[in-house]
């Protein structure tokens, strides 16, 4: 029987393996779909985008799967959408708790028939067990929450457990606010839309922007337009000039030989 090893070479041995494994797979889908209908994907999409815009540093996600523990390629959750700030934004197969060094900051779920129930329980269970310190649920349709339940509700994570965010009436619409993000929230038909706490300015959609710089570009191009035709009318009358030159430079040699021949 071999002898075993003293306690302080145990620990440097090169065979003893670490108490997490290195190579355990965590897939990085769970093969379920983003989404169940059109309403959740639209509200998806368009509130991380607008989430990009309002916090270009931070890491926002959509449907990404979060493992807050190492070496447990079992316990996962696929967040709708996911802010976390000031990770930098590169692109990541899933999102370790572990590695990122803290949980997403602010999560929603946006609700469908077959999630509803799943949203408001268990993933809310699991969000305050991990940390998340606001979690936001969203029904698109308006239709799929329980008679009476509001469709948009803010929760802030205090001594790990979740509490409702007060809604409050601002220019006539409920708004909710978010801390964590600095935003006002708020219900715009089928989607979110978010609004700059500080400025009072709601946070421009991916769409906007963009025809707004289809717009500017278009102005540019009209005044690059406006200034090569300018540039070429300047330089046809310097041409003209210049032959007018040439013409009366012709003129006054030709009145020359005249005058010159007369006197001859």
């Amino acid at each position: 029987m071999p002898t075993p090893l003293p306690a302080a070479a145990a620990r440097t041995a090169p065979n003893v393996r670490p108490a997490v494994a290195e190579d355990v797979f965590y897939p990085c889908s769970d093969g379920r779909p983003m989404a169940d209908n059109m309403w959740q994907a639209d509200a998806i999409m368009m509130a991380a985008g607008d989430l990009r815009t309002a916090h270009p540093r931070a890491l926002v996600a959509a449907d990404i799967l979060v493992y807050p523990e190492e070496g447990n390629n079992k316990n996962s959750i696929a967040p709708d959408v996911l802010v976390a700030l000031g990770l930098g934004t590169h692109k990541r197969s899933s999102y370790f708790v572990w590695k990122e060094g803290k949980p997403p900051d602010w999560v929603l779920e946006v609700a469908s028939p077959g999630t509803q129930a799943k949203d408001r329980n268990l993933k809310r269970r699991r969000y305050a067990e991990m940390g998340v310190r606001e979690y936001w649920l969203f029904d698109p349709k308006g239709d799929v929450y329980p008679q009476g339940t509001p469709p948009l509700q803010g929760f802030e994570l205090v001594d790990g457990e979740y509490h409702a965010l007060e809604s409050r009436l601002v220019d006539g619409e409920r708004v909710i606010r978010s801390e964590v993000l600095g935003l006002d929230v708020r219900v715009d038909g089928e989607l979110l839309r978010f609004r700059d706490a500080a400025t009072g300015r709601d946070v421009r959609r991916r769409p906007e922007v963009e025809a707004d710089e289809k717009r500017a570009q278009a102005a540019v191009e009209r005044a690059e337009s406006r200034a090569e035709r300018a540039e070429n009318r300047a330089e046809h009358a310097e041409n003209r000039a210049e032959s007018a030159e040439n013409r009366v430079a012709e003129l006054e040699a030709a009145l020359r030989r005249l005058r010159e021949g007369h006197r001859t």
